[in-house]
């Protein structure tokens, strides 16, 4: 079951004039701080998403390089777990597989949407599923670390990542949160496949979905949210993409 986002924010007021760049980071930081997540909408085609992202905080490259990554179909890469097909995604975090602190926050704009149906980010926050850890299983979580590979598309682009971390990791920061549902190694009779099944089964039936207009920007922070997508058909949906650090 899908519900709708609620920490939105619009980039003009109720006359139609650009909220003031110190409001609008005031406002946003309010709502990250609240929900996890910020979806902006009213984006004018004047709007520096760059510029905005880079008061974040420093900017992690995507895979290939590049910091703005394009996230849209790719040749080749229908066949196998990858953003850049149509199939869904499961729900993770990002930078599992970095031998570095994973990014902080992930953006996402949307430069053309999926006409038809699919194509959503959906979201849901693990907060809640942390603070409800029995002591032990906590202490599990923080302690014992795992393996971690990447995804099958970033394999077929050259970099086969293999890292290891445990699922929760104590930082100055906040709680780091890192999760998979198919790249995190274990044996079948592991205790974390449980906690798979039970966070998968949570965000299928509390996770929030986002259908992008043109220009809606999505920014959350990856070391407290999961992520993933719905499949869709329009190979012309394009989103842009940047990781940010702590």
């Amino acid at each position: 079951m899908s519900h709708s986002p609620l920490s939105i924010l619009s980039q003009v007021d109720f006359n139609g004039n650009p909220l003031s760049e110190e409001l609008l980071a005031k406002t946003f930081h309010q709502l990250m701080d609240e929900h996890g997540y910020v979806l902006m909408c009213n984006v004018p085609d004047t709007f520096d998403q760059v510029r905005f992202c880079r008061a974040l905080g420093a900017f992690v490259p995507n895979y290939t390089g590049a910091v703005v990554g394009d996230v849209r179909p790719e040749p080749g890469m229908d066949d196998v777990y990858h953003a850049g097909n149509t199939r869904p995604l499961t729900p993770h975090t990002e930078g599992y597989d970095f031998a570095v602190l994973p990014p902080r926050y992930i953006a996402l704009w949307c430069v053309t949407p999926a006409s038809g149906a699919g194509g959503e980010t959906t979201l849901c926050d693990t907060r809640p599923w942390t603070q409800a850890l029995a002591d032990d299983e906590r202490e599990r979580l923080l302690e014992h670390t795992y393996d971690w590979k990447t995804t099958e598309g970033v394999q077929r682009l050259g970099l086969d990542l293999k890292t290891r971390h445990p699922i929760l990791e104590e930082h100055e920061k906040g709680l780091i949160v890192r999760f998979s549902c198919n790249n995190l190694l274990r044996d079948d009779d592991d205790p974390v496949a449980e906690l798979q099944e039970r966070w998968q089964l949570a965000f299928e039936t509390e996770h929030i979905a986002v259908t992008y207009q043109r220009n809606d920007m999505l920014v959350w922070d990856n070391w407290r949210l999961l992520h993933a997508r719905n499949a869709f058909t329009d190979r012309s949906r394009h989103l842009r993409r940047i990781q940010i650090a702590a």
